[in-house]
């Protein structure tokens, strides 16, 4: 072929293409998908052919370069090799469940043992086969619960403890909430809402809560980044208060925060949707302030309130008069005797 024949031909294709390209933008016809062939032989011409932007037609170079990395994250894919031990085989797999199934109470251990006493080679071992048993998930043994326990009943008066919970608006924007709890007095010392709970934040705080020297000697907190951040570690350390760092996935650990968190939403904000940071920040302060702390009675107290009640005279029932005071607008009422 010529040179000139070689013109002749672009000019024709391209004048074909000028024509498909107008047809797609007055919508005389669907734009066209991209073959694997295709998208193969313009990535292929993007790495060679300097004017290829110029050139294609229908498809963005954007959506070339997509191509691109689409094929280099595949291509990597099918090479790479999953680390970490090999798979055991189907057949192990229900073999396993089998024994299981006719023996619930096996524990992973007992499985292993009964495989090997069969004479069975290679047999998984127990943290194997556990991980296809996700309901023989062992629980805290004896000896972590009651030295965990110890802990909390031998220094509740010098342990506060902190937790975040999240909470979506009337818009579905996410507020965090901060809770720090006494643990001997189960008074809420304090709480905050934010849509960002960064480590600045979080020491600011932990500065309002411990005014002229108030604070505790132990203060327990879950893995949340934010409590384990270096710079908030070094001011609990600063202040004189020992950080004490709950296991992974153990929130019965910190029992007092857990509990807390789920008498704030089954008590209140299962009951009312917050507008904005501002109104749930509103709610919560009506409801800790003039209701939980002073007015809701613990069972782990012996009955009576975080802050101390007022101490009144005996009287009988019939004879006693109460003043109701409504909180959140009579979701709840405060009493105090008249008489």
């Amino acid at each position: 072929m010529t040179k000139k024949q070689l013109q002749h031909e672009v000019i024709a294709l391209r004048s074909i293409v000028a024509l498909s390209e107008h047809d797609i933008k007055t919508k005389k016809r669907p734009k066209p998908k991209a073959t694997p062939a295709f998208r193969q032989l313009w990535v292929l011409l993007s790495k060679t052919y300097d004017k290829w932007d110029f050139t294609i037609a229908y498809f963005k170079p954007a959506t070339i370069i997509k191509w691109h990395k689409t094929a280099f994250s595949f291509y990597w894919f099918k090479k790479s090799k999953k680390k970490g031990r090999s798979p055991i085989k189907l057949e192990v797999i229900n073999l396993i469940k089998k024994i299981h199934k006719e023996n619930p109470l096996l524990s992973p251990e007992k499985i292993h043992e009964k495989l090997i006493l069969l004479n069975i080679k290679n047999a998984p071992a127990p943290n194997t086969i556990a991980k296809y048993l996700p309901q023989t998930k062992k629980p805290p043994s004896k000896k972590q619960v009651q030295s965990w326990r110890t802990f909390l009943k031998n220094h509740a008066k010098n342990t506060w403890a902190m937790d975040f919970f999240t909470m979506p608006t009337l818009t579905f924007k996410i507020l965090y909430v901060l809770v720090i709890i006494n643990h001997g007095s189960r008074k809420i010392e304090h709480f905050a809402v934010t849509t960002n709970p960064n480590a600045d934040w979080l020491k600011q705080q932990l500065r309002n809560t411990t005014p002229y020297d108030h604070k505790p000697k132990y203060i327990i907190h879950d893995n949340d980044p934010v409590f384990l951040a270096k710079s908030v570690q070094e001011f609990l350390n600063f202040s004189g208060i020992k950080a004490k760092k709950t296991s992974i996935k153990s929130p019965w650990q910190n029992p007092y925060a857990e509990r807390v968190v789920g008498i704030l939403r089954q008590e209140l904000l299962n009951h009312i949707i917050p507008l904005n940071e501002k109104h749930l920040n509103n709610l919560l302060k009506e409801y800790i302030e003039d209701y939980y702390n002073t007015h809701r009675t613990h069972q782990g107290i012996n009955g009576n309130t975080p802050i101390p009640s007022p101490t009144y005279l005996p009287t009988k029932a019939k004879n006693s008069k109460l003043k109701s005071t409504p909180v959140l607008g009579g979701l709840y009422h405060t009493y105090n005797k008249a008489s």
